[in-house]
Protein backbone atom coordinates (compact mmCIF):
# COMPACT_ATOMS: atom_id res chain seq x y z
CA UNK A 1 0.00 0.00 0.00
CA UNK A 2 1.04 3.64 -0.35
CA UNK A 3 0.21 5.83 3.07
CA UNK A 4 0.50 9.18 3.03
CA UNK A 5 1.77 10.70 6.66
CA UNK A 6 1.08 13.91 8.45
CA UNK A 7 3.48 14.69 11.05
CA UNK A 8 5.92 12.51 9.47
CA UNK A 9 8.94 14.54 11.42
CA UNK A 10 6.93 14.11 15.23
CA UNK A 11 7.76 11.08 17.31
CA UNK A 12 5.01 8.46 16.52
CA UNK A 13 5.23 9.86 12.81
CA UNK A 14 9.25 9.26 12.16
CA UNK A 15 8.55 5.67 13.67
CA UNK A 16 5.38 5.08 12.02
CA UNK A 17 7.06 6.25 8.37
CA UNK A 18 10.33 3.65 9.15
CA UNK A 19 8.26 0.41 10.47
CA UNK A 20 6.04 1.22 7.80
CA UNK A 21 8.47 0.73 5.25
CA UNK A 22 10.07 -2.29 6.68
CA UNK A 23 7.11 -3.74 6.03
CA UNK A 24 6.96 -3.10 2.46
CA UNK A 25 4.73 -0.22 2.36
CA UNK A 26 5.31 2.97 0.34
CA UNK A 27 5.61 5.84 2.38
CA UNK A 28 4.89 9.38 1.25
CA UNK A 29 5.84 12.31 4.10
CA UNK A 30 4.15 15.30 4.05
CA UNK A 31 5.62 19.26 4.98
CA UNK A 32 4.79 22.47 4.76
CA UNK A 33 8.57 23.71 4.21
CA UNK A 34 9.86 22.47 0.73
CA UNK A 35 12.28 19.14 2.08
CA UNK A 36 13.75 16.47 -0.12
CA UNK A 37 11.73 13.25 0.23
CA UNK A 38 8.83 15.49 0.98
CA UNK A 39 5.72 16.24 -0.80
CA UNK A 40 4.48 19.97 0.32
CA UNK A 41 1.45 20.66 2.10
CA UNK A 42 0.45 24.04 -0.32
CA UNK A 43 -0.27 27.25 1.53
CA UNK A 44 -3.64 27.34 1.77
CA UNK A 45 -3.33 23.98 3.95
CA UNK A 46 -4.35 21.75 0.67
CA UNK A 47 -2.47 18.20 0.27
CA UNK A 48 -2.89 16.48 -2.76
CA UNK A 49 -3.04 12.73 -1.64
CA UNK A 50 -2.70 11.54 -5.54
CA UNK A 51 -1.37 8.07 -5.55
CA UNK A 52 -2.05 7.18 -1.97
CA UNK A 53 -4.19 4.24 -0.36
CA UNK A 54 -4.21 5.64 2.95
CA UNK A 55 -3.74 8.55 5.00
CA UNK A 56 -2.42 9.03 8.60
CA UNK A 57 -2.65 12.40 10.34
CA UNK A 58 -0.77 12.81 12.94
CA UNK A 59 -0.27 16.71 12.98
CA UNK A 60 -1.11 18.60 16.17
CA UNK A 61 0.57 21.52 18.44
CA UNK A 62 2.22 20.16 22.04
CA UNK A 63 0.36 20.27 24.42
CA UNK A 64 3.50 20.69 27.03
CA UNK A 65 3.81 24.09 27.90
CA UNK A 66 1.89 26.81 29.52
CA UNK A 67 -0.96 26.60 28.25
CA UNK A 68 -1.63 30.98 27.69
CA UNK A 69 -5.11 32.14 25.44
CA UNK A 70 -2.50 31.63 22.72
CA UNK A 71 -0.99 28.24 23.56
CA UNK A 72 -4.55 27.00 23.57
CA UNK A 73 -5.86 28.47 20.27
CA UNK A 74 -3.00 26.67 18.73
CA UNK A 75 -3.49 23.45 20.36
CA UNK A 76 -7.04 23.19 18.68
CA UNK A 77 -6.28 25.07 15.42
CA UNK A 78 -3.52 22.75 14.33
CA UNK A 79 -5.65 19.67 15.23
CA UNK A 80 -9.36 20.93 13.77
CA UNK A 81 -8.40 22.95 11.09
CA UNK A 82 -5.67 20.77 9.62
CA UNK A 83 -7.70 17.54 10.09
CA UNK A 84 -10.46 19.75 7.96
CA UNK A 85 -7.70 20.26 5.27
CA UNK A 86 -7.50 16.41 5.60
CA UNK A 87 -10.89 15.44 4.88
CA UNK A 88 -11.53 17.96 2.43
CA UNK A 89 -8.30 16.75 0.53
CA UNK A 90 -9.52 12.99 0.63
CA UNK A 91 -10.62 11.41 -2.79
CA UNK A 92 -12.30 8.03 -3.69
CA UNK A 93 -9.41 5.65 -3.87
CA UNK A 94 -8.50 6.34 0.10
CA UNK A 95 -9.33 3.05 1.77
CA UNK A 96 -8.80 4.84 5.32
CA UNK A 97 -7.77 7.56 7.36
CA UNK A 98 -6.36 7.41 10.54
CA UNK A 99 -6.50 10.27 12.14
CA UNK A 100 -5.04 11.21 15.25
CA UNK A 101 -6.73 11.49 18.87
CA UNK A 102 -6.05 11.08 22.38
CA UNK A 103 -7.03 9.53 25.20
CA UNK A 104 -8.17 13.23 27.13
CA UNK A 105 -11.40 12.38 25.19
CA UNK A 106 -12.51 10.63 28.38
CA UNK A 107 -11.45 13.84 31.04
CA UNK A 108 -10.79 12.64 34.04
CA UNK A 109 -11.41 8.91 34.81
CA UNK A 110 -11.31 8.97 38.74
CA UNK A 111 -11.52 5.21 39.65
CA UNK A 112 -13.79 4.42 36.57
CA UNK A 113 -11.98 2.19 33.70
CA UNK A 114 -13.30 3.33 30.25
CA UNK A 115 -13.23 1.77 26.71
CA UNK A 116 -14.13 3.09 23.72
CA UNK A 117 -17.71 2.27 24.76
CA UNK A 118 -18.01 6.08 27.14
CA UNK A 119 -18.98 9.38 26.68
CA UNK A 120 -16.77 12.29 26.33
CA UNK A 121 -15.05 13.98 29.74
CA UNK A 122 -15.19 17.87 30.45
CA UNK A 123 -12.18 19.82 30.46
CA UNK A 124 -9.77 21.42 27.66
CA UNK A 125 -8.23 18.53 26.46
CA UNK A 126 -11.65 16.56 26.20
CA UNK A 127 -13.17 19.46 24.61
CA UNK A 128 -9.87 19.67 21.97
CA UNK A 129 -10.75 16.15 21.47
CA UNK A 130 -14.34 15.82 20.77
CA UNK A 131 -13.81 18.86 18.14
CA UNK A 132 -10.79 16.98 16.74
CA UNK A 133 -12.98 14.09 16.23
CA UNK A 134 -15.72 15.51 15.31
CA UNK A 135 -13.39 17.12 12.31
CA UNK A 136 -12.58 13.66 11.32
CA UNK A 137 -16.27 12.62 10.74
CA UNK A 138 -17.05 13.43 7.41
CA UNK A 139 -14.77 10.85 6.06
CA UNK A 140 -17.10 8.47 6.63
CA UNK A 141 -19.46 10.20 4.26
CA UNK A 142 -17.10 10.25 1.62
CA UNK A 143 -17.20 6.58 1.92
CA UNK A 144 -13.33 6.38 3.75
CA UNK A 145 -13.32 4.07 6.41
CA UNK A 146 -12.43 5.99 9.30
CA UNK A 147 -10.30 5.27 12.25
CA UNK A 148 -9.40 7.81 15.61
CA UNK A 149 -6.70 6.76 17.83
CA UNK A 150 -7.02 7.81 21.13
CA UNK A 151 -3.44 7.46 22.17
CA UNK A 152 -2.09 7.64 25.86
CA UNK A 153 1.05 8.43 27.60
CA UNK A 154 3.90 7.28 25.43
CA UNK A 155 7.15 5.90 26.30
CA UNK A 156 9.89 4.69 24.15
CA UNK A 157 13.43 6.51 23.64
CA UNK A 158 12.23 9.99 23.05
CA UNK A 159 9.11 11.85 23.06
CA UNK A 160 7.92 12.59 26.61
CA UNK A 161 10.31 10.12 28.09
CA UNK A 162 13.06 11.94 26.76
CA UNK A 163 12.34 14.88 29.57
CA UNK A 164 11.07 12.28 32.05
CA UNK A 165 13.80 9.39 32.03
CA UNK A 166 17.08 11.84 32.50
CA UNK A 167 15.39 13.75 35.90
CA UNK A 168 14.43 9.86 37.04
CA UNK A 169 18.32 8.71 36.47
CA UNK A 170 19.37 11.47 38.24
CA UNK A 171 17.77 10.85 40.89
CA UNK A 172 15.47 13.46 40.92
CA UNK A 173 12.04 11.47 40.23
CA UNK A 174 9.05 11.00 42.35
CA UNK A 175 5.49 10.86 42.46
CA UNK A 176 3.24 13.31 41.15
CA UNK A 177 0.60 14.58 43.83
CA UNK A 178 -0.36 11.66 45.64
CA UNK A 179 0.32 8.79 43.27
CA UNK A 180 -3.22 7.49 43.19
CA UNK A 181 -3.80 8.82 39.56
CA UNK A 182 -4.37 6.45 37.45
CA UNK A 183 -2.10 6.26 33.89
CA UNK A 184 -2.47 4.44 30.21
CA UNK A 185 0.27 4.34 28.53
CA UNK A 186 1.74 2.71 25.03
CA UNK A 187 5.25 2.08 23.73
CA UNK A 188 5.64 4.30 20.87
CA UNK A 189 6.52 0.85 18.77
CA UNK A 190 2.84 -0.04 19.63
CA UNK A 191 1.18 3.13 18.94
CA UNK A 192 3.37 3.10 15.42
CA UNK A 193 2.45 -1.00 14.78
CA UNK A 194 -1.32 -0.02 15.79
CA UNK A 195 -1.44 2.53 12.97
CA UNK A 196 -0.02 -0.18 10.68
CA UNK A 197 -2.36 -2.91 12.09
CA UNK A 198 -5.29 -0.59 11.42
CA UNK A 199 -4.57 0.71 8.13
CA UNK A 200 -3.95 -3.41 7.35
CA UNK A 201 -6.97 -4.51 8.49
CA UNK A 202 -10.78 -3.81 7.23
CA UNK A 203 -12.42 -4.48 10.54
CA UNK A 204 -10.78 -1.88 11.86
CA UNK A 205 -13.04 1.29 12.12
CA UNK A 206 -14.48 4.46 14.82
CA UNK A 207 -12.88 5.03 18.09
CA UNK A 208 -9.64 2.75 19.29
CA UNK A 209 -7.81 3.37 22.17
CA UNK A 210 -3.89 3.13 21.82
CA UNK A 211 -3.20 2.33 25.09
CA UNK A 212 -1.78 -1.10 26.34
CA UNK A 213 -3.81 -3.65 28.34
CA UNK A 214 -2.42 -2.57 32.14
CA UNK A 215 -3.17 0.66 33.34
CA UNK A 216 -1.44 1.90 36.27
CA UNK A 217 -1.13 4.45 39.28
CA UNK A 218 1.48 7.20 38.98
CA UNK A 219 2.83 5.92 42.02
CA UNK A 220 3.44 2.25 40.23
CA UNK A 221 5.04 4.52 37.22
CA UNK A 222 7.42 6.12 39.38
CA UNK A 223 8.70 2.79 41.14
CA UNK A 224 8.85 1.19 37.77
CA UNK A 225 10.92 3.29 36.59
CA UNK A 226 13.07 3.80 39.11
CA UNK A 227 13.58 0.34 39.36
CA UNK A 228 14.36 0.28 35.58
CA UNK A 229 17.08 2.94 35.43
CA UNK A 230 18.44 1.55 39.38
CA UNK A 231 18.15 5.10 41.19
CA UNK A 232 15.86 5.74 44.03
CA UNK A 233 12.48 8.21 43.46
CA UNK A 234 11.89 9.93 46.74
CA UNK A 235 11.07 13.14 44.95
CA UNK A 236 7.47 13.90 45.40
CA UNK A 237 6.23 16.95 43.31
CA UNK A 238 3.24 18.12 45.54
CA UNK A 239 -0.20 18.78 44.23
CA UNK A 240 -0.16 22.62 45.04
CA UNK A 241 3.26 23.25 43.69
CA UNK A 242 2.41 21.92 40.07
CA UNK A 243 -0.58 23.66 39.88
CA UNK A 244 1.01 26.46 41.15
CA UNK A 245 3.79 26.30 38.33
CA UNK A 246 1.82 24.84 35.50
CA UNK A 247 -1.57 26.06 36.02
CA UNK A 248 -4.24 24.23 33.55
CA UNK A 249 -1.32 22.08 32.36
CA UNK A 250 -1.43 20.41 36.13
CA UNK A 251 -4.29 18.25 34.78
CA UNK A 252 -2.66 16.29 32.61
CA UNK A 253 -0.44 15.40 35.26
CA UNK A 254 -3.04 14.92 38.14
CA UNK A 255 -6.04 14.17 36.22
CA UNK A 256 -6.54 9.83 36.50
CA UNK A 257 -7.08 8.33 32.97
CA UNK A 258 -7.68 4.68 33.16
CA UNK A 259 -8.21 3.06 29.87
CA UNK A 260 -8.62 -0.08 28.32
CA UNK A 261 -7.68 -0.64 24.70
CA UNK A 262 -11.18 -2.99 24.14
CA UNK A 263 -11.30 -2.33 20.34
CA UNK A 264 -7.72 -3.68 19.89
CA UNK A 265 -7.76 -6.37 22.23
CA UNK A 266 -11.52 -7.39 20.92
CA UNK A 267 -9.83 -7.69 17.37
CA UNK A 268 -6.61 -9.36 17.85
CA UNK A 269 -3.80 -6.59 18.11
CA UNK A 270 -0.87 -8.37 19.57
CA UNK A 271 1.41 -6.06 21.75
CA UNK A 272 5.00 -5.50 21.46
CA UNK A 273 5.53 -3.96 24.74
CA UNK A 274 1.75 -5.36 26.51
CA UNK A 275 3.04 -3.64 30.08
CA UNK A 276 4.69 -0.41 31.74
CA UNK A 277 7.98 -2.17 32.75
CA UNK A 278 8.56 -4.00 29.49
CA UNK A 279 7.86 -0.94 27.44
CA UNK A 280 10.18 1.24 30.01
CA UNK A 281 13.19 -1.48 29.38
CA UNK A 282 12.56 -0.97 25.40
CA UNK A 283 14.06 1.98 25.66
Amino acid sequence: MKIGVIGATGYVGARLCRMAEAAGHGVLRFSRSARAGFRRIEANGNLDFSGLDAVVNLAGEPILGLWTASKKEKIVRSRVETTRKVVGSLHSGIGVLINASAIGFYGDTDEREVDESAPAGSGFLADVCQAWEAAAMPAEALGCRLVRLRIGFVTGPGGAMGLVRPVFQLGLGGNLGNGRQWMSCIHVDDVAGMILWAVENQSVSGAVNAVNPEPVRNAEFTRTLARVVRRPAILPAPSCALKLALGELSHVMLDSVRVRPAVAESLGYVFRHPTLEAGLRAG
